[in-house]
């Protein structure tokens, strides 16, 4: 397999990651785009995510290559006390550690914050979890979609005629890697002043709930409010919603009166916007409904992506709403850079573009414990010493069968 030099921003960063499944596995991703040295830490049984498919190609499903590549994997049983001196050698020149266990499970093991900090000051702790160790939920599991239901996120998504709905991406789980990365940069930053690594905590729960906006602010100030799924319409921006047209639906979204202005224009009926129940948004709120009446037979004329080209060129925002497939075919998604591959992988591109140290694709997604010899000699085990832990299946090159 081959593989370039990292020189992105975090080059000589070393993470050791012992986390599974999504929020910590897309945090180190992040992490190792941008230079990081991340060494995937999986138990015997492997990332469960490695058989959450299909579609699998070259022994590996897309869900789990898609939040995996530009690391290496190294099969451990840290469950095991020699597993545990393995990893405390793996620890001994890492920056930062990461994991989603179950909250109090590495301070069982021994190998809690306190136990590493003593070892290791420099180190930095990033803890992911479900809920917390405090409170009513603290301890339990957390799962995207339930943490979404938990956090109000189901009962704002979807129509009054669906009722809540599932979000149809796992937005709890990476916005949560996304946070736990911030914090982990956060924490760097402050240790160039201290000299002192520290323990951060992220949580689904406390994620969804901040994505809360502008929900949770609207009942903060006004406690008689109570927020609903609203469907393809904005709960209080008018007109903000979904449209039919020819081909395929448009999102328009007339923020401000100015806007609304120029999105009559486009529609060829200027006066609308002169109308006193459509001047302000306020004005709108109120007629909505004989709004939405007037402009859908209006843009269901016209070819929905060609009117979303020239609402978006005339100041107006609108979307095309483009299937998945669409969208990873679009000139745009090419030229942003937006699919990457490698040694035949192929994945979803890097959103972070830093012009001086710009971020890489170096490997492709690791198979289990592909690097388990690798990464152990690297630490200072001999040959045999390699041999003697994969023969007693402390080290593992194979995933063991459940």
């Amino acid at each position: 397999m081959s593989e370039t030099k990292a020189t992105g921003a975090l080059a000589g960063v070393k993470v050791v990651d012992l986390s599974r499944v999504l929020g910590g596995p897309y945090c180190t991703q992040m992490l190792a785009d941008h230079g990081a040295e991340v060494i995937k830490v999986e138990p015997p049984l492997g990332d469960e995510t490695r058989d959450w498919g299909p579609p699998f190609k070259d022994g590996l499903s897309a869900y789990f290559s898609g939040i995996n590549r530009n690391k290496r994997s190294i099969g451990l049983d840290i469950a095991k006390p020699e597993g545990r001196v393995v990893l405390l050698r793996l620890l001994e020149h890492a920056d930062v550690v990461i994991d989603n266990f179950k909250a109090g499970t590495m301070e069982k093991w021994g190998i809690g914050y306190e136990q590493l900090s003593a070892k290791f000051p420099k180190l930095i702790h990033c803890r992911i979890t479900g809920f917390g160790s405090e409170g009513p939920l603290g301890g339990f599991p957390g799962y995207d979609a339930m943490v979404a239901a938990w956090a109000g996120l189901m009962s704002v998504n979807g129509s009054p005629e669906s009722g809540p709905m599932r979000l149809g991406v796992p937005l709890v789980d990476i916005g949560t890697g996304l946070n736990a990365a911030s914090g982990i940069l956060m924490a760097m930053i402050e240790r160039g002043r201290s000299g002192k690594g520290q323990f951060i905590e992220t949580t689904l729960f406390d994620t969804a709930l901040v994505f809360q906006h502008p929900h949770a602010p609207n009942v903060l100030m006004d406690e008689t409010y109570v927020p609903k799924p609203t469907g393809n319409r904005h709960p209080t921006v008018v007109p903000y919603q979904v449209v039919q047209a020819k081909g395929r639906a448009v999102l328009v979204g007339a923020g401000n009166d100015a806007q609304f202005r120029k999105f009559c224009a486009v529609l060829g009926v200027p006066d609308l916007a002169d109308d006193p129940r459509f001047k302000t948004n306020k004005d709108r709120q109120a007629n909505r409904e004989v709004l939405s009446d007037l402009i859908e037979p209006l843009v269901a004329k016209q070819d929905g992506e060609s009117l979303a080209m020239e609402l978006m060129q005339s100041g107006v925002p609108a979307g095309a709403l483009l299937s998945v497939p669409d969208v990873l075919k679009h000139p745009h998604t090419a030229a942003r850079a937006m699919i990457v591959e490698k040694d035949g992988y192929r994945g979803t591109g890097i959103p972070i573009k830093l012009g001086r140290t710009p971020a890489e694709v170096r490997r492709r997604p690791p198979l289990f414990g592909e690097h388990t010899r690798e990464v152990l000699g690297e630490a200072g085990y001999a040959a045999a010493e390699i041999d003697a832990l994969i023969a007693s299946g402390i080290a593992l090159t194979e995933r063991r069968k459940g």
